[in-house]
C-alpha cells in the first residue's frame, strides 16, 4: 500500500521556506463538514517499452479500475441547485465518484487492520530507533534520482544541487545511505515528484480518486506516480526474473511509514466526524503546501507537521 506523505516541513535553501500549521483548524473544519541461484539483471531498453508487463504488471487490473471509474462517474448525486451550501460543498470536494472512492478507502483500511498495522507495530516494537533511522535514510537515498529529475524539470537549480550533494555524501560517508551526514552539513532533505512538477506547469489536480493500495491519487498525481516509476532506476532492476527488489522496497517503505504514524493516524480517526473526508482534506492541503514548497497561507492549512505518510519530506 502506498501511503502518501502529509508533510509541511520544507527545505530552507533557495526559494523554499519552512512552514508549520495548526491541526486544530482542520479538526474544527472537518467536524463541521462531517533452489536456482538468483540472478540480478537490468532490463534493456527494448524490454521496458510502455505497456510491457515486466514493468507495468498486469494491465488488466488497471483496465478494470479505469472501467470502474468511468462507469461510476455519476455515482455521487449532485445536490439540488436551490441548496447553495450543499452545492458549494459538493464542488469543493470535487469527488464525483465518492461511493467508489469510499469503497476503496474501506478496502484499504481492511488490509491496514489485518496486515499493515500489525506489521508496523511489530517493526516499531522490535527494531531499535537507530535501525529504523537507517532504514528510513536508506529508502530516502534510493529516491534521490526521482527527486533530482523533478528538481531539474521545475527549474529548481539550488534544490537540484542539494539533492545531488545529499546523494553523494550519504552514499559514501553515510555508508550506502544508511546514515544521513548530509543534513548535519547543511544539505536538508526535501521531496519532489512529477505530480508536483505537473502542478508547477499549471496542470490541475482533477477529480478526487482513492486508488486501491495507492491511496489518494487524483489524475494528476496518478500520472505523476507512473512517470516517477520511469525516473526510478530500481524500476528496471529485477532479481531472478521477478519483482523482488521493487516489491521489497515497496513493502518495507509502507511498513516504515505506517510505524511512524501509528498514534497520529489513530488521533485523526478518533477526532474526525468523517475519517474519509478528513484524509481527503488533509491530502489536498498537504499537496497544496508541497507544490508551493511551504509558501502558503497558514490559516488555510491544518497542522500536518506530525504526519509523514511517504518517503519524501
Amino acid at each position: 500500500m502506498r501511503i502518501v506523505e502529509f508533510s509541511s516541513t520544507r527545505h530552507p535553501h533557495g526559494t523554499k521556506n519552512g512552514t508549520k500549521t495548526r491541526l486544530t483548524t482542520a479538526r474544527r473544519s472537518l467536524s463541521q463538514s462531517r533452489n536456482r541461484p538468483p540472478k540480478c539483471r537490468i532490463k534493456m531498453k527494448s524490454e521496458i517499452a510502455l505497456g510491457n508487463r515486466d514493468v507495468w504488471g498486469n494491465r488488466s487490473i488497471w483496465t478494470v479500475l479505469l472501467g470502474l471509474t468511468v462507469l461510476t462517474a455519476g455515482c455521487a448525486t449532485r445536490p439540488d441547485a436551490t441548496d447553495t451550501a450543499a452545492v458549494a460543498a459538493y464542488e469543493e470536494a470535487n469527488d464525483p465518484i465518492e461511493p467508489l472512492n469510499r469503497y476503496f478507502f474501506e478496502l484499504n483500511n481492511f488490509f491496514d487492520i489485518i496486515l499493515l498495522r500489525p506489521s508496523a507495530e511489530i517493526y516499531d516494537g522490535v527494531l531499535p530507533s537507530l535501525a529504523k533511522d537507517g532504514v528510513r535514510n536508506f529508502l530516502d537515498n534510493l529516491r534521490s534520482p526521482v527527486i533530482l529529475a523533478n528538481d531539474i524539470l521545475q527549474g529548481e537549480w539550488e534544490r537540484a544541487e542539494t539533492t545531488t550533494s545529499r546523494f553523494g555524501i550519504n552514499t559514501t560517508a553515510g555508508v550506502l545511505g544508511l546514515g544521513d551526514p548530509a543534513t548535519g552539513w547543511g544539505y536538508t532533505r526535501h521531496g519532489e515528484d512529477f505530480g508536483q512538477t505537473l502542478a508547477v506547469y499549471g496542470v490541475g489536480e482533477g477529480p478526487y480518486f482513492y486508488a486501491p493500495l495507492l491511496g489518494p491519487a487524483p489524475p494528476r498525481d496518478l500520472v505523476g506516480f507512473g512517470v516517477d516509476m520511469l525516473f526510478d532506476p530500481l524500476t528496471y532492476i529485477f532479481w531472478d526474473d521477478g519483482y523482488t527488489v521493487p516489491v521489497t522496497r515497496f513493502l518495507v517503505n509502507g511498513i516504515d511509514i505506517r510505524a511512524r504514524n501509528l498514534e497520529t493516524l489513530d488521533e485523526i480517526e478518533r477526532t474526525s466526524v468523517d475519517y474519509y473526508a478528513a484524509i481527503r482534506s488533509l491530502y489536498r492541503q498537504s499537496r497544496k503546501d508541497e507544490i508551493a514548497n511551504g509558501v502558503t497561507d497558514l490559516d488555510d492549512l491544518p497542522d500536518i507537521s506530525n504526519i509523514n505518510l511517504s518517503s519524501d519530506e
